[in-house]
Formats: C-alpha cells, sequence, structure tokens
C-alpha cells in the first residue's frame, strides 16, 4: 500500500477508536480526494458503469444516508478547498466536511450496519486518499481565538 493513500481504518486506528468513550458527542472531520476513475471489484455492478470518483461517492452518500439519519449523524460544516495556506501545495482535497454523531456508538452502529456495509463499496471505489479524524466536541473552552 503506498502510504499516501488511506482508505479504510486500519485494525490498530479502529481499535484506538473504539477504545475511546463512547457516550459523548463526537465530530469527524473528512477530507477526501477522489480517484480519477472509480475502481469498483470486477463483480460488483457498478464496475462496467464507467462511474468517476466524485460520482461513485456521490452513490455512496445516497446509498448510506439512511443509515447516517437512522444512527442520528448530520452534516454540520461542509466546505470547498480553495488554497493550501499551510501544509504540503500537493494535498488536495476534493470533500471536506464535519459529520456529527450524537455518541461514538452511533458511529459504531452505523459502520456495523449491514446496510452501511453494502453502501461503503462505493466509498471505497471513489477514494484514492482520505483522512478521519475523531474531535470532541469544545463546550466554553477557549484557545483565545474564537
Amino acid at each position: 500500500m503506498n502510504t499516501d493513500e488511506f482508505v479504510d481504518p486500519t485494525r490498530e486506528a479502529f481499535a484506538a477508536f473504539k477504545a475511546l468513550p463512547r457516550d459523548t458527542p463526537i465530530h469527524m472531520f473528512n477530507l477526501v480526494r477522489f480517484r480519477p476513475q472509480a475502481a469498483y471489484p470486477a463483480d460488483h455492478s457498478h464496475a462496467s458503469r464507467g462511474l468517476t470518483g466524485a460520482q461513485a461517492y456521490a452513490e455512496y452518500g445516497r446509498s448510506s444516508a439512511p443509515v447516517f439519519s437512522r444512527v442520528g449523524g448530520s452534516i454540520i460544516w461542509r466546505g470547498r478547498m480553495e488554497s493550501m495556506v499551510i501544509g504540503p501545495p500537493e494535498q488536495t482535497w476534493d470533500a471536506a466536511f464535519i459529520a456529527m454523531y450524537p455518541n461514538a456508538s452511533a458511529f459504531l452502529a452505523m459502520v456495523t450496519d449491514p446496510e452501511y456495509r453494502l453502501a461503503v463499496v462505493h466509498r471505497q471505489a471513489a477514494v484514492l486518499t482520505s483522512r478521519l479524524v475523531r474531535f470532541a466536541p469544545a463546550q466554553g473552552e477557549s484557545t483565545g481565538f474564537a
């Protein structure tokens, strides 16, 4: 695996996520770069459709939305990258958003749901690389910037 390709969590990263508190709200920061062409397994029904990564990711969104809503998830911020101000200039992102879950258990319920497991194939076909970072919402804390 190329060290720049991050599509699914490693066992170690997922174990670390599961070891954190499960009963508090979480925000999941997502950065995604799409493949030029979606890379479906040869036996998948979408394999011969010639979808772009962006189209396959849109299908992932449509297919996973019912499960995302059912567990209480919502998108609280979405943006479009315009410029890398601090960071490697070659790192660009096609999608950036923050998903909020009522708690980590809701996120775990989503990713283990059978309907979601079918939908995630579209994400895997669509994504060249991504970052997914769990944050605890800051309540009344200040860093001096806000």
